[in-house]
Order: structure tokens, then C-alpha cells, then sequence
């Protein structure tokens, strides 16, 4: 095996992967969900799709939307609790079929869940049921040699993820004296305070 050319292979099959995503209206209407959302942002996701749906959910909170990350596999031994009525929800599944997934978003609606915004790539997705809206990932062709490591699926999930942050925090004009509020500590919140001073 030739180290340098897997490794341009993967980043370059994991750079498609993002290109391809089909950005249709059905993106906007996501947003306007976030943003007219009454109660808080939930993010949840399993596995790898969990860690980014954790990260899509601190920086979300950086860029002025509270949101909060639950854990499906928690959920069922009382983390689902953090639900409260009038709460929207943005669901990480590359197949939509996790069973941990599943059974929260059909207890979630007893506790008055709001929007669920599903995020998969399988046309036979379970969460596609549950979802008020979906956005597609498209076809992902894994670049692991045995097409099974998500890698490309993951760099979707994060692209989407961060489209829908920039999009939300420029949509509510966050400033970058709110920016740095939310960022006390460290160099971004430095930068923030100086172009205010």
C-alpha cells in the first residue's frame, strides 16, 4: 500500500462526499425551525454521529443558540428529562435506524418534543418517520478499504452541522461583542473584546 495515495484517496473521497450534498430549500426550512424554536436545541446522535452531533450542540452555544446535547443511550435511564414542551430536536443517523435513536424519539413526543430535524442518508431510514423534516446526506461511498469506517459520512454530518450554525448565527445577527461574551476565555474571546475596544 502506497501511505501517500490512501491518504489523498480518503481526503479526497471525503471532500466529494461534502460537494455532493444536495443544499435544497428543505435546508432553509431546517433553519427557520432552529431559529423560531421556543424551547431549547437537543442534538443527539450515536456512536461517531454522537460526537458530532455533541459538538454541532457547543457550537451552537458559541454562536448564540442554547443547545444541549443527549445522549439516546442515556436517555433511556432518565436523561430524557432534559425534554421540555415546545423543545426541537436534530437527530445525527447515517442509516436512521439506531435503535437507541428510535425508541427516545418515540418517548420524546410524550414529554412534548417539538421539530425533529433528521439527518440520514438511508431512503429506508426508520427516522424519517419521526422527522418534520430531513436532510438528505446523499450517497455516501465510504472510503474505508473495507467500506465500513464512517469517514465520509462523519465529514457530511459535520459540514451540515456547521452550514446550519453559520447560517442560524448569521440569520440573528450575532455580534462579534456577543460572539466574544459567550468566549471569555482564551484567544477567540481575545480577538472578540478587541475589535469592540
Amino acid at each position: 500500500m502506497n501511505v501517500i495515495q490512501r491518504i489523498r484517496y480518503v481526503l479526497n473521497a471525503e471532500a466529494s462526499a461534502i460537494q455532493s450534498i444536495n443544499v435544497s430549500s428543505v435546508y432553509e426550512t431546517a433553519v427557520d425551525m432552529l431559529r423560531a424554536c421556543e424551547g431549547k436545541v437537543l442534538t443527539t446522535g450515536m456512536g461517531k454521529a454522537g460526537i458530532i452531533a455533541s459538538k454541532f450542540a457547543v457550537t451552537l452555544c458559541s454562536t448564540g443558540t442554547p443547545a444541549v446535547y443527549l445522549h439516546p443511550g442515556e436517555a433511556a435511564h432518565g436523561d430524557l428529562g432534559v425534554i421540555s414542551e415546545g423543545d426541537c430536536i436534530v437527530v445525527f443517523s447515517n442509516s436512521g435506524k439506531t435503535r437507541e435513536v428510535i425508541e427516545m424519539l418515540q418517548l420524546a413526543k410524550q414529554l412534548g418534543l417539538g421539530k425533529v430535524i433528521g439527518i440520514t442518508s438511508h431512503s429506508d431510514s426508520e427516522l424519517r418517520a419521526y422527522s418534520d423534516v430531513i436532510l438528505e446526506m446523499g450517497d455516501i461511498q465510504e472510503p474505508c478499504p473495507l467500506g465500513l469506517t464512517p469517514s465520509s459520512s462523519i465529514a457530511v454530518m459535520n459540514a451540515i452541522a456547521d452550514a446550519i450554525t453559520l447560517a442560524l448565527m448569521e440569520l440573528k445577527g450575532v455580534t462579534k461583542r456577543q460572539y466574544g461574551l459567550r468566549h471569555h476565555g482564551g484567544y477567540l474571546g481575545r480577538v472578540a473584546r478587541d475589535d469592540n475596544e
